[in-house]
């Protein structure tokens, strides 16, 4: 099993989808990657030996795309300074709720969790 980038690839895929399962590397980017390292997008993640591995890594490398950790690391601390800088998309991650200006009335369950249950008021208790 080949591991790039911290990744473990997984098994008997073509290189070029195998490389997509990293952080920062679409189709496109992987199809940069196997051309600038000479490795066939054909060839299957099992079949790469220590030299196309290699190969890979370094044409990754070379062209200075950040992956993984870097990337994640990157995204973070951009929401972090629009968090401290209080603008409205801050605002928004800070809340848990959408930043892209999607409507929240009805819908936008996934980014603000399951509905709470209204809790029902109990009437006037009436002494007889």
């Amino acid at each position: 099993m080949a591991r790039i980038a911290g990744v473990d690839l997984p098994r008997n895929k073509r290189i070029e989808i195998a490389l997509t399962y990293i952080f920062g590397l679409g189709r496109h980017r992987a199809n940069l990657v196997l051309k600038t390292a000479g490795v066939s997008p054909d060839k299957r993640s099992d079949d790469l030996d220590e030299n196309d591995v290699r190969r890979i890594r370094d044409a990754i490398e070379s062209q200075e795309f950040r992956v993984e950790g870097d990337l994640r690391r990157d995204t973070q601390l951009n929401i972090k300074r629009l968090v401290d800088l209080g603008t409205y998309r801050g605002g928004r991650h800070r809340r848990n709720l959408p930043v892209r200006g999607q409507r929240t009335h009805t819908n936008a369950r996934t980014r603000k969790g399951p509905r709470r249950m209204a809790i029902k008021k109990l009437g006037a208790v009436t002494k007889k």
